[in-house]
C-alpha cells in the first residue's frame, strides 16, 4: 500500500465529525463499567508525519513533576480552555503550546478516533491529523521532556500491542502496552492507538 492509498485508508477508518456518542476509556480496557461523572474536556492532537519512508506518530515524554500522567510518553494535548471553540482548536493549540508544532504544519485534519475516558476525569477528543514536515519543535520544559516518532508501521501492529495487569487503588486493572526500543507506550495513548489499528484494519467500525 503506497501512502496515497494509506491516507486514503487513514480517512475512511475515522470519524469524520467529533463523536458525540461512542465513549471508549481505561474502564473499557480494565473490563469494567463506566463511571458516570464530571469529566473535564480534553483534546490530543494524533499527528501521522509523512516521511520518505512512509508515516511515523509524533509523540512525547511528559515531565517527571506533572500532576497528570506524569513521566508517560503522551500525544500533545491538553484539557479544553473557554477560548477554545472546537476540540481541534484545542488540540492544535495545545500541539504549538507544548512542543512549538505550529498548525501551518498541519496539512490536513483527517478525522477522530473515539473519545476516551480517563480514570483521572478526563474525555479527551483524539483528533488525527497529517502533518507535512519539515518543522522544527521547540518543547514547553515544565511540561515536555522529549518530543520522538514511532514509524506508525509499528505502533498499528498488533503484534507489538501487549495486554499487561496491575493492581490500582485495591483493583486489578488491565491496561494496553506498546514497547518501542527503550520506551514504554501504554495507558491512555496505547488504548487510542491500538483503537486506532483496529479501526484501519475495519473501517465499517461504528
Amino acid at each position: 500500500m503506497n501512502v496515497s492509498e494509506l491516507r486514503d485508508r487513514i480517512r475512511r477508518c475515522l470519524h469524520p465529525t467529533h463523536p458525540l456518542d461512542t465513549i471508549t476509556g481505561d474502564h473499557a480496557v480494565a473490563g469494567l463499567e463506566r463511571e458516570e461523572r464530571i469529566l473535564m474536556p480534553a483534546s490530543v492532537l494524533v499527528p501521522l508525519v509523512e516521511q520518505p519512508d512512509g508515516f511515523t506518530v509524533l509523540l512525547t515524554q511528559r515531565t517527571a513533576h506533572l500532576e497528570h500522567h506524569a513521566g508517560q510518553i503522551s500525544f500533545p494535548g491538553g484539557r479544553a480552555e473557554d477560548h477554545d471553540h472546537s476540540p481541534v482548536e484545542t488540540a492544535l493549540r495545545e500541539a504549538e503550546e507544548e512542543i512549538g508544532l505550529h498548525r501551518r504544519h498541519i496539512g490536513e485534519i483527517a478525522g477522530f478516533l473515539d473519545l476516551y475516558q480517563t480514570v483521572t476525569g478526563f474525555l479527551v477528543t483524539p483528533v488525527v491529523g497529517f502533518v507535512e514536515p519539515p518543522f522544527d519543535l521547540t518543547l514547553d520544559a515544565f511540561e515536555v521532556a522529549e518530543a520522538f516518532e514511532v514509524p506508525l508501521e509499528f505502533v498499528l501492529d498488533p503484534r507489538n500491542h501487549e495486554y499487561r495487569s496491575m493492581y490500582y487503588k485495591g483493583q486489578q486493572r488491565r491496561y494496553y502496552v506498546i514497547p518501542y526500543e527503550n520506551r514504554f507506550i501504554w495507558g491512555a495513548t496505547a488504548a487510542m492507538l491500538v483503537g486506532f489499528a483496529r479501526r484501519l484494519r475495519n473501517p465499517l467500525l461504528p
